[in-house]
C-alpha cells in the first residue's frame, strides 16, 4: 500500500479502499446470486485464447533457451576434443597445420551458430512475449472496471426504486414531524426531501456513466487487440522456426565439410604410417634369388619378392603398367629396380596365381597400396 505523502493523498487512499470494498461486496453478491453479472461469452473466449497463447509462447521460449544451453555445451565439448587432438598431434605428422586450422574453423562455426540463433530465433520469441504482461494487466483492469460498472448499475437501480417510493410518500406525508408542522412548513420539508433524493439519484447516475465509459473503452480496445494478437502467433512461429531451420542447415552443411576434411587428413596420416612401415620393412628384407625361399614363403618365388598382400577392394587399371585387382587376389609384392620410380602410395607386384601357373614376371604391375592389406 502506498504511503500518504508520497504521491497519494489521504482522500485518494480512502477512495481506493472504498473501491476495493465495493468490488468485494459486489463479487460476494454476484456469487450468492443476489446480483446479476455482466457476461460476454465472446470476450471470455478471447481471454481463454490469450492465456493459451501466452502459455504456449512461454514454453517455446523456455525450450528454445534450453536448446541454446545444449548448443553451448556441445560447443564446449567440441572445443575440448579439438584441443585434445592438437595436444596429441606430433609436429612431423601429416596435416599438422591443416588440423590446427580445422580446429579454429570448427570453433568459429559453433560461435556463429549460437549467435545467429540467439539474435534471430530467440530474440523473435522474446519480443513476441514482451507484450503479454501489459495486455494481461489491462485484462485484469477491465475485469475490475466491469465489477465497478455492475456495482454502479445496481446502486443506481436501487436508488431509482427508492426514489419512486419516496415520491409516493412525499405526495401524502405521514411522518409525525410533517403532520405536526404548520401547513406552511410542510411544503419546505417536502421540498428538502425531494432535493436530497434527487441529489443522491443524480450522483449515482453520474457515477454509473463514468463507470460505464471506463469499462467500455477498455472492453473495446481489448476486443480489437486480442484477436489480432491471437492471429499473429502463426507468423511468429513460422519466423522463429524458419530461421532456426536455416541456421541449422547451414551449420550442419559447413560442419560436414570440416568433418570430411578431418577424415581425409586422418586417412592420409594412416597412409603415411603404412608407407613408413613399408620402407622400414624393405630396408630390412632380404631379396631372395630365383629358386630360393624368402621371408618364410614356400616354393620358388619371383626375383625381388618382399611380402604378400591381399586385395580388399577392387581396382580397375587405368594404364598399361597397372595391375588389375579383384577382392581376394593375393599379390606378391616386388622391389622396384629403381627406387626413384616408386610413387607414394603405390606398390609393384605380381598376382600369385599368375606366378604359380606361368612363372612369368612380365605380368607384374603397379597398384595402390591402400586397396590391399598384408597377409
Amino acid at each position: 500500500m502506498a504511503e500518504i505523502g508520497k504521491g497519494v493523498t489521504a482522500g485518494k487512499l480512502a477512495s481506493n479502499v472504498q473501491k476495493r470494498l465495493s468490488r468485494a461486496q459486489e463479487k460476494v453478491m454476484q456469487k450468492l446470486g443476489k446480483a446479476d453479472e455482466t457476461r460476454d461469452a465472446a470476450f471470455e473466449e478471447m481471454v481463454a485464447n490469450f492465456n493459451k497463447q501466452m502459455a504456449e509462447g512461454t514454453k517455446l521460449q523456455k525450450d528454445l533457451k534450453a536448446y541454446m544451453v545444449a548448443v553451448k555445451t556441445m560447443h564446449e565439448a567440441s572445443r575440448r576434443l579439438q584441443d585434445c587432438l592438437a595436444d596429441m598431434y606430433e609436429p612431423d605428422w601429416f596435416g599438422k597445420e591443416e588440423t590446427d586450422a580445422l580446429a579454429e574453423d570448427t570453433d568459429t562455426l559453433w560461435l556463429e551458430y549460437h549467435q545467429n540463433i540467439t539474435d534471430q530465433s530467440l530474440l523473435c520469441v522474446d519480443t513476441y512475449l514482451a507484450q503479454f504482461p501489459e495486455i494481461k494487466a489491462r485484462i485484469a483492469k477491465r475485469d475490475r472496471k466491469m465489477v465497478d460498472f455492475d456495482s454502479a448499475r445496481h446502486h443506481f437501480a436501487s436508488l431509482q426504486k427508492s426514489k419512486k417510493k419516496d415520491d409516493a410518500k412525499i405526495a401524502k406525508p405521514a411522518a409525525l414531524l410533517e403532520m405536526a408542522a404548520p401547513s406552511w412548513a410542510q411544503g419546505l420539508i417536502s421540498a428538502h426531501q425531494v432535493a436530497q433524493t434527487n441529489l443522491s439519484f443524480n450522483q449515482a447516475e453520474e457515477e454509473l456513466g463514468r463507470a460505464q465509459k471506463i469499462f467500455e473503452e477498455l472492453n473495446v480496445e481489448l476486443q480489437d487487440e486480442l484477436p489480432t494478437l491471437w492471429d499473429s502467433r502463426v507468423g511468429i512461429y513460422v519466423n522463429a522456426f524458419q530461421k532456426l531451420a536455416s541456421h541449422q542447415e547451414k551449420f550442419h552443411r559447413e560442419m560436414g565439410k570440416l568433418t570430411e576434411n578431418l577424415h581425409d587428413i586422418m586417412t592420409k596420416l594412416e597412409e603415411q604410417r603404412e608407407l613408413n612401415e613399408g620402407a622400414n620393412h624393405s630396408d630390412s628384407a632380404t631379396v631372395a634369388p630365383k629358386g630360393t625361399v624368402a621371408n618364410g614363403s614356400d616354393g620358388e618365388l619371383p626375383p625381388g619378392f618382399l611380402y604378400k598382400v591381399k586385395a580388399v577392394h577392387e581396382y580397375t587399371a587405368t594404364d598399361g603398367d597397372e595391375l588389375e585387382l579383384k577382392v581376394g587376389d593375393i599379390v606378391l609384392v616386388l622391389a622396384f629396380d629403381n627406387p626413384d620410380e616408386q610413387d607414394d602410395g603405390w606398390l609393384l607386384g605380381l598376382k600369385e596365381s599368375n606366378w604359380l601357373q606361368k612363372k612369368d614376371i612380365s605380368t607384374k604391375g603397379v597398384f595402390p597400396e591402400n586397396f590391399t592389406q598384408k597377409v
